[in-house]
């Protein structure tokens, strides 16, 4: 989703992560928690240049294919497998895809690439460890922006970005 609140992933993927993903209502790893992620990464795009259709890309798939609320080792793994099983939905470059699929694998254990765009990804969804309780930690961070927010606790920074209207957006797509 855009700073305007355009949805920045293809419509069909949205129905797709609906009728697939286990957790797709959930409050802590669904549609809600994947559209903060890509809030939070358009954010940080502006002090970068990642690409923000990998990003918006990312947000939705990364945690689409988790089995559980709790530890879920694989659930990176399988979002990556899973976007390669729907790869002509999706509208990115092989490069870019690569990178989707990248930072999707790696973004609960993976070490840090050299791309920015990945970087970015992961930080997007580390910045949203608050809705869980967890504190986002600056050294498990890339981004200047990032660890800035973090060790300044400055979260609202996020929220005055843009208030994404996507969950009524998803409900009056899905009709």
């Amino acid at each position: 989703m855009g700073k305007q609140g355009v949805l920045m992933i293809n419509e069909n993927v949205l129905k797709l992560l609906e009728s697939e993903s286990l957790l797709f209502n959930s409050p802590i790893h669904g549609v809600k928690h994947w559209q903060t992620v890509e809030r939070n990464a358009h954010y940080l795009a502006n002090f970068n240049k990642a690409d923000i259709e990998v990003l918006s890309y990312f947000a939705y798939f990364h945690d689409c294919m988790r089995e559980n609320e709790h530890r879920d080792k694989g659930h990176g793994p399988r979002a990556a497998s899973f976007a390669k099983q729907h790869r002509d939905l999706i509208p990115l470059n092989d490069i870019q895809f690569k990178q989707l699929t990248n930072a999707c694998k790696g973004h609960t254990y993976g070490e840090r690439p050299e791309c920015i765009t990945i970087n970015t990804c992961w930080d997007a969804d580390r910045l949203d460890l608050l809705r869980v309780g967890i504190m986002p930690d600056a050294n498990r961070l890339h981004n200047k922006e990032a660890k800035r927010i973090a060790n300044e606790a400055d979260f609202l920074a996020l929220d005055d970005f843009y208030k994404p209207s996507l969950l009524k957006r998803i409900k009056g797509s899905l009709k």
